[in-house]
């Protein structure tokens, strides 16, 4: 194993997954991020005997199924890490694999820089951090979010759930994203403007002063200054209509150890002192909102109110 993928990987094994030598684990990987599949199937295999790692060409679209003999290993073990070039977080494999009690966590899309960068870190810590702001946002019922950059939005979250990814999967059919670290809510409802001047796609990290603005009313994006997320999300509402403007998520980075922004999505939206807001699909994380697009801008230096209070926000180290 190479020195730089060494941290990161116990990190992932022995921090976030907990696995012990009498468990059996998986690793799934393509081509494309084969050596650090191999990273985390060294330290997995330094625990346990029964440890494996599979590798297949990568898929084709984010969410397709990954080949059948894949999927089995998955269900069949006690847990699983998934690194791979197209996500397989929601995917049957993934779903059922949970649903059978393997813990695990899928890395998507995941590149060495973001490996380093998103786990070597303290993930006890980052877990601190997420309980922290969950107990200042929980139970708010209005959430404003302001920036030097004109960004002044409010959401109500109204009945739906604050979520947090702390990357612990230690327990029976537990389940999470690597590198983690947020704080998230699918709101019923929002109003007002915001502006993305870290990272979103397809622009991956934005250039100094470029920034793409949102207007939203009543939950739904009604002006994009993009043409091309525009055309994105209009090809996306062709199918379903006002869900491709749903305003999806509202979320808060916790991960301390990200101290600038790499234009990794996947990292970015974790990142300790931003916040992030989705457009689209919300069906997966507590919304009701069915959509082909989820589409995850990154805001850098926010300043977040809960009910008119200011909340202080996890700080990089």
């Amino acid at each position: 194993m190479t020195e730089d993928l060494q941290t990161p990987a116990r990190t992932a094994v022995e921090q976030c997954l907990d696995l012990q030598s009498d468990e059996s684990c998986v690793v799934v990987t393509d081509d494309k991020r084969e050596r650090i599949g191999r990273a985390l199937y060294d330290v997995a295999s330094g625990i346990t005997d029964d440890a494996t790692i599979i590798r297949y060409p990568p898929g084709e679209t984010h969410g397709g199924e990954p080949p059948e003999p894949v999927a089995a290993a998955m269900s069949g073990a006690d847990a699983f890490l998934a690194p791979t070039t197209k996500s397989i977080s929601h995917t049957r494999a993934r779903s059922e694999a949970t649903e059978a009690g393997v813990r695990g966590a899928t890395l998507p899309g995941i590149t060495e820089e973001v490996f380093v960068a998103g786990l070597d870190a303290d993930y006890d810590r980052i877990r601190e951090e997420c309980e922290r702001t969950l107990e200042r946002v929980a139970d708010a019922e209005e959430i404003r979010v302001t920036t030097d950059r004109g960004t002044d939005i409010t959401f109500r979250p109204g009945d739906r759930e604050w979520l947090d990814d702390t990357g612990a999967v230690q327990d029976s059919g537990t389940f999470s994203n690597l590198p983690a670290g947020e704080v998230f809510v699918s709101p019923e409802t929002a109003d007002g403007r915001f502006v993305v001047d870290g990272t979103m796609r397809p622009y991956g990290l934005l250039a100094d002063g470029q920034e793409l603005a949102f207007e939203v009313e009543d939950g739904l994006v009604t002006h994009i200054s993009d043409d091309e997320i525009r055309e994105t999300i209009e090809t996306a509402a062709e199918s379903v209509g006002d869900a491709a403007y749903n305003l999806a998520e509202l979320g808060i980075g916790t991960n301390v150890a990200v101290t600038e922004l790499v234009g990794s999505v996947l990292l970015d939206e974790k990142a300790a002192g931003t916040i992030h807001i989705a457009i689209g699909d919300n069906a997966g994380i507590g919304g009701d909102t069915d959509a082909p697009i989820h589409l995850d801008g990154i805001v850098r230096d926010p300043t977040v109110y809960a009910d008119g209070e200011e909340v202080e926000l996890p700080r990089a180290e």
